[in-house]
């Protein structure tokens, strides 16, 4: 498992309460490898391994990263995984597109922020953690949807925009942690569609077999980054290991 990473590593994971967040802190703490696992998200984790500390925390907000960097207070972090980003929010009315007509500002400002603002604000935020010498891999969930090159559907304008800004993000702060860490590597990932709350309302019109469990998302997640090198820093694969277009 992550053969890039020593033996003993430190791992942060946020968006741990949700279904791939939750299935892939399951995933590291069935393994020797970590020696500590930092589980962030708002509602309370149960689990008795002692390598785990979990931190309720809206990583949303200012109060929440500035309480998170102060739990860190700069050390080396090997792996951060986000898992963080939202779809649908019926409380706030917002819904994938399905014509021009449909976006609003709401929903354009609501996706940046949770999709791309949220995730690269955690990664300024642990960038002290991510500098040095020490092998590092910083994760986080985007979409295919996302990609410019793949869209031959339209619709679904914010969420596609908002998780295209998201590797946009990401691929500019690889440019720049390049020359502060040789060993650190920033991945956009698909997970493919999951069973989670994300999805619920639309796989109804998912293909069969194509409907994926969260562990059988973050154990083809943990391949995919197990097969990357820093010259893969930046990039943007899916669950399978196969690269997506911009």
């Amino acid at each position: 498992m992550l053969k890039h990473l020593p033996d003993d590593f430190t791992a942060v994971i946020t968006g741990a309460g949700g279904g791939i967040g939750r299935a892939m802190l399951e995933a590291l703490l069935a393994s020797h490898r970590p020696g500590h696992v930092i589980a962030v998200s708002r509602q309370a984790l149960e689990h008795d391994d002692p390598r785990l500390v979990h931190l309720a925390l809206d990583i949303t907000t200012d109060e929440g990263l500035a309480t998170l960097a102060a739990h860190l207070e700069a050390t080396k972090v090997h792996l951060i995984f986000n898992a963080i980003g939202t779809l649908h929010d019926e409380k706030r009315g917002i819904a994938p597109e399905k014509k021009l007509d449909d976006l609003s500002f709401a929903a354009l400002e609501h996706l940046f922020y949770v999709n791309a603002a949220t995730p690269a604000m955690l990664l300024k935020t642990l960038s002290p953690s991510l500098k040095g010498k020490h092998p590092a891999i910083f994760a986080s969930l985007s979409a295919r949807v996302g990609s410019i090159g793949d869209n031959g559907l339209g619709g679904w304008y914010a969420y596609r925009a908002s998780k295209a800004a998201h590797n946009m993000l990401l691929k500019g702060a690889s440019v720049e942690l390049k020359r502060l860490n040789k060993q650190a590597i920033l991945l956009n990932l698909h997970p493919g569609t999951t069973d989670t709350a994300l999805s619920e309302p639309f796989q109804a019109r998912v293909p069969d077999g194509k409907l994926f469990t969260p562990s059988f998302v973050a154990e083809h997640l943990l391949e995919v980054m197990n097969d990357r090198t820093p010259a893969d820093s930046g990039s943007f694969w899916d669950w399978a290991g196969e690269p997506i277009p911009w």
